[in-house]
């Protein structure tokens, strides 16, 4: 049977996932884009004195342009979805930070808002769609629940995080080693097929934002602070520089491109009287 791709452009869309394939590259590329995310952060809003609030506007705009631009692609383009990942890092780093510091909202307080928003996420895109893989994103629909997870991984992450390292008094290296511990488990747990992978993945996604986040902290914070002290400047410019390096290998490689999804028409799954 022909496709006829004019009459049905939906059909066409939901052949082509524009996620990529989950493989080392991925999560090397998540972490850094989670690190950079929290000195970028601090980079603008302390070193161009910005201000949490400058900083947000100028973030803020700036994602909603590259989403635009990312649900616009027909298919998935590695430059446009990872450059949508740094920008939402940074804004879900600066959504915890307005609320910590200009609203005087508890660490605690952030955690517990922004896992129950994941949460009531999973909840209504699972009613919707059935699923919460990220093999099956391939409607817009599916891809807006998608980015509407990731930016609270990010914001959930980044107050996690801060509640142990700073709340806690816990140290920004101290904090990392628990983040690697606890995936560590999650990984070993589905490499053992005892977690449902789709579970297994989404811990893993939260989990690395405050790995990624600790490790930029300790990387650029001052020695006094508990860091190494080598700025948000090269610490930004170094991950930036990675990420970049791996995109364009990616891109040239394919190694991450999804494999096709053919779509289920769910009204041919009901029986017919």
């Amino acid at each position: 049977m022909t496709l006829n791709t004019q009459s049905d452009p939906l059909r066409v869309r939901q052949m082509m996932n524009k996620v990529p394939q989950v493989t080392v590259y991925f999560w090397i590329i998540k972490v850094l884009s989670t690190t950079v995310g929290e000195t970028a952060a601090d980079f603008l809003n302390v070193n161009l004195h910005l201000g949490l609030t400058g900083t947000t506007l100028i973030m803020g705009v700036g994602l909603a342009a590259v989403l635009v631009w990312q649900f616009r692609a027909a298919r998935y383009v590695a430059g446009i979805y990872w450059l949508a990942v740094v920008l939402i890092s940074i804004v879900g780093t600066l959504i915890t930070d307005n609320l910590t510091d200009n609203l005087g909202v508890p660490l605690a307080v952030s955690t517990a808002v922004f896992a129950m928003l994941l949460v009531a996420t999973f909840v209504v895109w699972h009613r919707s769609e059935g699923t919460l893989s990220i093999h099956s994103i391939v409607t817009t629909r599916r891809e807006g629940f998608y980015w509407a997870a990731i930016l609270f991984t990010f914001a959930l992450g980044t107050a996690a995080g801060d509640l142990l390292a700073e709340g806690l008094d816990l140290g920004y290296w101290r904090s990392g080693l628990i983040f690697v511990a606890l995936i560590a488990v999650v990984a070993s747990a589905y490499a053992g097929s005892w977690m449902n992978p789709i579970l297994a993945f989404w811990i893993a996604y939260v989990l690395t934002r405050p790995l990624g986040a600790s490790l930029g902290d300790y990387l650029s914070q001052a020695r006094d602070d508990g860091g190494l002290g080598l700025g948000t400047v090269l610490t930004s410019g170094s991950f930036l520089v990675a990420i970049v390096v791996l995109i364009l290998y990616l891109s040239m490689t394919k190694r991450d491109v999804p494999v096709p999804v053919v779509p289920v028409d769910r009204r041919a799954a009901v029986p017919q009287r």
